[in-house]
């Protein structure tokens, strides 16, 4: 039996795609990792945080504030939390605004925690 050439083009293309795709499946996560963030349950403990934040201050902060305020809290968790910045903030923020249609911004937040 004697292969040509394009069969063996055939073949080392297909080796080549087997061992692609095992080195892709070796190294594409498969556990979660520790300290990720973007879990539900690590978004909700941040939100109450951010929340508790909101309902212990005056209500007239800026999100630059708020982002200080949250990061030098005593409950913030910054080993788990290492990605957080004004922008993981403001993602936060929206989310929370388009939950609650009656709010538009921080103050609006504050007044409805108290009411």
């Amino acid at each position: 039996m004697e292969l040509t050439l394009s069969t063996w083009m055939m073949i080392a293309f297909i080796v080549a795609l087997g061992l692609s795709a095992w080195k892709m499946y070796k190294f594409m996560p498969t556990k979660q990792l520790k300290d990720d963030d973007t879990t539900p349950q690590a978004q909700s403990e941040l939100m109450d945080l951010v929340l508790n934040i909101i309902k212990g201050s005056h209500g007239e902060l800026s999100e630059k504030e708020l982002h200080a305020l949250v990061t030098n809290h005593e409950d913030f968790d910054n080993e788990h939390f290492w990605r957080f910045n004004e922008n993981k903030l403001k993602q936060l923020l929206h989310i929370h605004y388009a939950k609650n249609p009656d709010t538009k911004c921080i103050k609006d937040i504050h007044k409805k925690l108290y009411s």
